[in-house]
């Protein structure tokens, strides 16, 4: 084999390794979205009022860390997100995630 051969050949199977590593990328982070969205689908059929759930809660239920549940919150178009004001301050204190039937514009 010649050089400028084995140089085609390191090409095309960097591109076919890109690819494969692009499409697992994608099915992990779709994986999650769908995860997060069942478990608050569930939570929300359970309980009539609608609970809105803690990052912490997520965490523990899902086994997700938090920058994976806040990202697949945001690429989520079912999961609402929902802020407690601390009574003192006025200001934000804990973000809640809740599931809607409704979908959001992303």
């Amino acid at each position: 084999m010649k050089l400028d051969e084995v140089a085609n050949v390191a090409s095309i199977l960097t591109a076919v390794v890109a690819a494969g590593a692009a499409v697992c990328y994608w099915c992990d982070r779709r994986s999650k979205v769908r995860r997060l969205e069942q478990y608050l689908k569930t939570e929300m059929a359970k309980n009539a009022g609608g609970a809105a759930h803690t990052m912490i809660h997520l965490m523990a239920e899902l086994g997700m860390a938090e920058a994976e549940i806040l990202h697949a919150s945001f690429a989520s178009r079912h999961v609402k997100h929902l802020v407690r004001k601390d009574e003192e301050t006025g200001l934000a204190d804990v973000l809640l995630f809740e599931y809607s039937e409704t979908r959001k514009v992303i």
